[in-house]
């Protein structure tokens, strides 16, 4: 449940992760590679995450890299066999 201050919504490390189908270990490796941008937080320390955090890193979830695309596609190790 988004916890609302100043009228914005901000979402914890737990909703953000589950809505980006992203674990929490990645969400942070990206926090600390700058892949994304520092999170505010509250009083207690937790991270709390605006809208826009939520769309960067749905945007970053479920990004391609043409590179990374061009090699599954041609060098594949995986090789398929008829039996027989």
């Amino acid at each position: 449940m988004p916890v609302n201050i100043n009228g914005e919504n901000y979402y914890r490390t737990l909703e953000v992760c589950t809505k980006a189908g992203v674990s929490r270990a990645t969400l942070f490796r990206w926090l600390r590679a700058g892949v994304l941008d520092r999170c505010r937080r509250d009083r207690r320390g937790w991270r709390l995450y605006s809208e826009t955090d939520l769309d960067r890193i749905c945007a970053e979830a479920n990004r391609i890299d043409n590179e990374d695309a061009m090699s599954a596609s041609s060098g594949s190790s995986c090789t398929f066999r008829r039996a027989g």
